[in-house]
């Protein structure tokens, strides 16, 4: 399996957008649905600070997750410009391998 996760601090009042947004069942899922090696997504909010939150994609190997970004780099660029005004930071904790 290979794993991306990324963390984010999301603006003020942009919480319930972003939510919408990176959700198990939100527009970046449903745009990974698109490829059969993608698994599934996991959004987690800080209990601490709720501005906080890391999402962890799920894919079933390396080379399944790099055809996708191949294959739908158009609409990957739109999604993440159109996500782009909800966070104040956002960077990629890494990309993992199962052993």
């Amino acid at each position: 399996m290979f794993i991306i996760i990324w963390k984010y601090r999301v603006k003020s009042k942009k919480q319930s957008e972003f939510e919408f947004i990176y959700a198990n069942n939100g527009s970046w899922a449903d745009l990974f649905k698109r490829s059969a090696g993608y698994l599934a997504t996991e959004l987690l909010r800080d209990h601490a600070n709720p501005q906080h939150y890391i999402t962890i994609d799920r894919w079933e190997s390396k080379e399944e997750y790099e055809t996708f970004i191949t294959q739908y780099e158009n609409e990957y660029k739109a999604l993440d410009a159109q996500s782009e005004g909800l966070t104040e930071n956002e960077s990629l904790l890494g990309k993992w391998e199962t052993l």
